[in-house]
């Protein structure tokens, strides 16, 4: 064991009351020693010289009692000192003597509890007693240790890492050390064989558990030298029974946050537990290991088994998920009935039904999260189904009622699968969150489809339509709205029958119905109405086309051979005429007959506007081709299209 420079801390780690103090990592100043580190702690009888022990041993400054003022309690609670002149350093811990006056016989559950906190935590335990007392049952602690070793066989039995437990006999008499080695390990042996195990640790020793060491000092008052030299020797065997085997530290890597953390916990668990306090020792024992079994088991199945299945829910088969869950808590349950078996049977079973609960609300909750996974996953399977459906040509509502139909029966044997009979857990939100996302998407689908529907008529009665009213516009003589007229009847009529056909499948009102099909004869009708007023706004030019054609061509588009026989005049009015019924034509929308009214009006207005003979009238000024004319013209024309 090298030296190291001797640099020395101390504070109270646990008040007489029993509050922890949480800031005794900074007052140690632990984040500046290294994660490599012992902790040794001191019990006995109070007075009976345990800091002036650890001073000497440790080089520590614990308070100690000066025999002239009286044997009064001079250490309350724990206090904690680092020892740095050490390697590894140690943190040493001075208990609160027990078998004091200050608390009496009737308050003794402090003692107990931080007897325990100190096997809890330390790496080794030093039992400071009286020569004189091996052998007695108050003054070698035997009654104190019953109960530690009883709660620490069950509480720590999974952890196997050993604890030494150094017997420090004060003031040694005659008697050889070997013979009080004996009565010392034959006593605790008695101890350790008297108390109750479960039934997987029947039979097992002492020293799978605790390295006993035990040896004796002089009497520091009558014999200070010899004392002090056995002290530095004791230091060394203490050292060398922790790393015995070559064994680390059980806090070997641990740093200062985490042993702070650690300790805390373990002060609280151990503070916790009143039962402690109750008179009848089987209901306190019982009650005190029971809960601590329950915590336990419930810390591992959370930590473990359980954060397995929770981590993997998403993957998992929902119908492996309800066998998995009983067998984890079967388990569980399982451990804790062979734990408790030598406990009170009432609290015993209290707390199994404690244990359970605790377990159902845990899984509960993977449970609620397996099931809205699966119902993620079966929503957008029932997606997929119902657009595969309507791409085979079914009805959207057969395919919406089936699917929806299908889905809800799986989903609803999920859940039914991944429950246990243990618990009674209720799925109907998640099941009513699947069922209205299905009628909100069988809603919007709905809406996309019918769009869509309409959009294909629309383009079905504007590919049939504006060619053919194009045409006749063009054409541009009595049978042009006629012919347009009955265009528009025979494929509104196809269209709104194909409509009609396929609205009986969305399973839709009435009313809906109608104003769909009322709307797409709209359609048609504003598709015959936006052509003609595009050709409308064209007609100059289509007139100047017109003209050139009657004018420049005979019958049959040949064209026309001029000669001196030719009659141009009339020639040219007559393609004027053309052009006039052209301009009849398109100058106002109607499916009425009310062409001629039109038509004789356009001449009255452009051609010959004061009534009189047409020889007289026709001067280049009343030209209906002229520029001014045609602007004047239009402007009555826009209110003739309305």
């Amino acid at each position: 064991m090298a030296e190291k420079k001797d640099v020395r801390y101390s504070t109270q780690l646990i008040e007489e009351e029993g509050i922890f103090n949480d800031k005794f990592s900074k007052i140690l100043k632990l984040d500046e020693s290294g994660s490599s580190y012992v902790i040794i702690s001191i019990m006995g009888p109070q007075s009976s010289g345990k800091s002036t022990l650890l001073n000497h041993l440790f080089g520590t400054n614990f308070k100690e009692m000066k025999a002239e003022i009286g044997r009064n309690q001079t250490t309350k609670g724990i206090w904690l000192a680092k020892c740095t002149n050490t390697e590894p350093y140690a943190l040493v811990a001075d208990l609160e003597g027990n078998d004091g006056t200050e608390r009496g016989e009737s308050d003794t559950a402090f003692e107990k509890q931080i007897a325990l906190f100190a096997l809890a935590i330390s790496d080794a335990v030093i039992v400071n007693m009286w020569c004189h007392d091996v052998g007695r049952i108050h003054g070698a602690n035997t009654h104190l240790l019953t109960i530690v070793f009883q709660v620490m066989m069950q509480l720590f039995s999974g952890e196997l890492h050993k604890r030494t437990i150094f017997f420090i006999l004060r003031d040694k008499t005659k008697t050889p050390l070997d013979m009080l080695k004996k009565q010392v390990n034959d006593n605790v042996e008695k101890i350790w064989d008297s108390i109750q195990k479960p039934k997987l640790l029947e039979g097992t020793r002492l020293n799978e558990y605790f390295d006993v060491q035990v040896d004796a000092l002089s009497s520091y008052e009558r014999e200070e030298e010899e004392f002090k030299i056995e002290v530095s020797s004791l230091k060394n065997k203490i050292f060398q029974s922790i790393a015995k085997d070559g064994c680390q530290s059980r806090y070997f890597g641990v740093d200062a946050a985490t042993l702070s953390i650690s300790v805390e916990q373990m002060w609280k668990t151990i503070k916790e537990n009143k039962e402690l306090d109750i008179p009848a020792h089987k209901i306190m024992v019982s009650s005190l290991r029971c809960d601590q079994i329950v915590n336990g088991k419930f810390e591992s199945l959370k930590n473990q088994d359980w954060v397995k299945l929770h981590k993997n829910i998403i993957s998992l088969d929902p119908s492996l998920f309800g066998e998995k869950l009983v067998t984890i808590l079967n388990t569980s349950l399982s451990q804790y009935d062979n734990e408790t078996i030598y406990f009170d049977e009432s609290v015993r079973a209290e707390k199994r039904e404690s244990l359970k609960e605790k377990a159902l609300q845990l899984f509960e909750s993977s449970y609620q999260g397996l099931l809205d996974h699966q119902r993620c996953i079966t929503f957008g399977t029932f997606k997929k189904e119902l657009d595969n459906a309507l791409n085979e040509r079914k009805t959207f509502a057969l395919s919406a009622s089936d699917c929806t139909e299908r889905f809800m029966a799986k989903f609803n044997e999920i859940c039914t699968d991944a429950t246990i009979p243990q618990a009674n857990w209720d799925s109907s939100v998640v099941r009513l969150q699947l069922q209205q996302d299905m009628g909100e998407h069988v809603t919007s689908l709905r809406e996309t489809k019918l769009a869509e529907c309409n959009k294909k008529y629309k383009k079905q009665l504007k590919g049939a339509l504006t060619g053919p009213v194009n045409d006749c516009l063009q054409e541009a003589d009595d049978n042009t709205w006629p012919t347009i007229k009955l265009h528009l009847e025979r494929e509104s009529k196809s269209a709104v029958e194909g409509l009609t056909g396929e609205l009986d499948g969305f399973d839709i009102d009435d009313k809906r119905k109608d104003e769909m099909l009322a709307h797409l004869e709209d359609y048609a009708r504003g598709v015959v109405e936006k052509k003609a007023k595009e050709e409308a706004s064209r007609v100059l030019k289509h007139m100047h086309d017109r003209f050139l054609m009657f004018f420049t061509n005979e019958s049959k588009n040949v064209p026309r051979i001029w000669t001196g026989e030719d009659d141009v005049k009339t020639i040219a009015e007559v393609s004027r005429l053309k052009c006039l019924k052209l301009l009849a034509i398109m100058a106002a929308i109607r499916w009425g007959n009310t062409a001629g009214n039109i038509e004789a009006t356009l001449y009255l207005t452009l051609v010959n506007p004061n009534g009189k003979d047409d020889s007289r009238t026709r001067s280049t000024s009343s030209d209906p081709l002229a520029k001014s004319t045609w602007e004047e013209f239009l402007r009555r024309m826009q209110a003739l299209n309305g």
